[in-house]
């Protein structure tokens, strides 16, 4: 009996084995889909955009499968916990809070925050002049929750599911101004739908740091942080960024 019950032990620490060796060929990565030119939807129906060519750059260097799948901005931290997938490759800012319930590894871009309104109106960014103004910002981003922290009191703040319902809240003249992203703003300024707005003031935040999200303790990250190392030396980063940006933004 022991030694029938040690081959179904060994049998079985075999299949685990196995089934982990697979696992590690292939990566899951979680990005929003709804977050252009970083993260969005493209023709075909597949996930597209800069997030996800450095996503599938990474597994490329890590010479493992890349699959990406798109969630909910609101959530997709749980997601990641939930292990839905196992790293998030979406524009997320590294910030305190987030550091509470993930891990992430160095930053792979850095943005700015900076106002967007009509080019036909006088829009000043000193906290006087925004008083009474209503501001748009994607929920659950570092815009939202500079907006919340400093603008509060004089603003009256909108916030939406996705960055797209701001734009278009923003086009029918629901809004005074968005707040988000440099580069994302600078990316629907160029489309039809923005050209009438234009940036306002200076960025008000300009040290956004963005970084790839694992959970806690997952020794992915240092896989991740080597990998990113590797496509910045070898010119891989730069070949990405300048087929969405004519401005390096890492």
């Amino acid at each position: 009996m022991n030694n029938y019950k040690k081959i179904l032990l060994a049998a079985a620490a075999t299949l685990a084995l196995g089934t982990s060796a697979v696992a590690a060929d292939k990566l899951k990565i979680g990005t929003e889909g709804a977050y252009p030119p970083f993260n969005l939807i493209d023709a075909s129906g597949k996930p597209g955009g800069f997030d996800v060519d450095i996503a599938q750059a990474l597994c490329a260097q890590m010479k493992v499968e890349c699959e990406v799948v798109t969630s909910d901005w609101d959530g997709i931290i749980p997601a990641l916990n939930a292990k839905k997938f196992d790293a998030i490759v979406a524009s997320m800012s590294i910030t305190d809070e987030r550091k509470q319930a993930v891990d992430f590894t160095t930053p792979y871009y850095t943005n700015k925050l900076q106002y967007i309104a009509p080019k036909a109106t006088d829009f000043k960014t000193d906290k006087a002049s925004l008083k009474g103004k209503v501001i748009g910002a994607q929920r659950a981003t570092i815009a939202g929750t500079w907006l919340e922290d400093n603008m509060s009191d004089v603003v009256d703040i909108k916030f939406y599911d996705t960055q797209e319902n701001a734009y278009l809240d923003l086009a029918s003249g629901r809004l005074d101004g968005v707040l988000a992203d440099k580069f994302v703003n600078w990316e629907w300024l160029k489309s039809d739908a923005g050209k009438d707005f234009e940036f306002k003031g200076d960025p008000v935040f300009d040290n956004d740091k963005i970084g790839v999200a694992v959970r806690k303790g997952d020794p992915l990250r240092e896989k991740l942080d080597a990998a990113l190392q590797a496509i910045v030396a070898d010119g891989t980063y730069q070949k990405i960024n300048a087929k969405y940006f004519p401005f390096s933004i890492y």
